[in-house]
């Protein structure tokens, strides 16, 4: 065969897989809009926007992450009896599409509102506070609050959503990532759980 031949043959074959990847793309989309549109939309917005405090955002939220805590959330490793009806019957699929759907929206963004409750924050965020042994959120989570695969994006979090889960943590009333979360927070006062939360709000 004419290495002109197979090159075209390469062509086509490349074609076709791309084909098929879009198709799984679109069906995925598709599977999580629908259930989206059948409950969560309700909370937090029908792009994860989430326009209450209560509520996180998800838009632009990793997506293993988000999958991950879908599957804590059914198996009981992650307290909500408001989450607990919503996942029980969401299988793997269906949470790495909504978890896929959610990371590919526009990240929210806005400017803090308490800008010098902020600027404590920022510092707390890059800096930890050397006295009190609080080591620095952006060790984990990322200079720009985007964290991992494993960890949750921060950046431009509701303020009141980030400062309960700090709480939370603090009192290991969150049942899930308690063990490395608990340690960092322990230590933080309520000042600076506020202040992280309303920097991290207006990254």
């Amino acid at each position: 065969m004419h290495v002109r031949q197979w090159a075209g043959m390469a062509v086509l074959a490349a074609g076709a897989l791309l084909q098929g990847l879009a198709q799984a793309q679109d069906a995925g989309e598709a599977r999580a809009r629908k259930i989206i549109g059948g409950s969560c939309f309700l909370c937090h917005g029908s792009d994860g926007e989430s326009a209450s405090e209560v509520f996180p955002r998800l838009a632009a939220q990793n997506a293993e992450y988000i999958a991950k805590q879908l599957e804590n959330f059914k198996s009981g490793k992650r307290k909500s009896t408001a989450m607990a009806s919503m996942v029980e019957n969401l299988s793997a699929e269906d949470m790495a599409a909504l978890g896929r759907f959610y990371a590919s929206r526009p990240a929210h963004h806005e400017a803090a509102r308490d800008a010098p409750l902020a600027e404590v924050g920022r510092y707390i965020y890059h800096q930890g506070n050397r006295f009190s042994g609080v080591p620095a959120c952006s060790t984990c989570h990322g200079k720009e609050g985007a964290g991992s695969d494993s960890l949750p994006r921060l950046a431009g979090q509701h303020a009141a959503y980030l400062e309960n889960q700090l709480k939370l943590f603090s009192k290991r009333e969150r049942t899930n990532d308690n063990a490395v979360m608990h340690t960092v927070v322990e230590k933080m006062t309520a000042l600076e759980m506020a202040a992280v939360a309303e920097y991290l709000s207006g990254k």
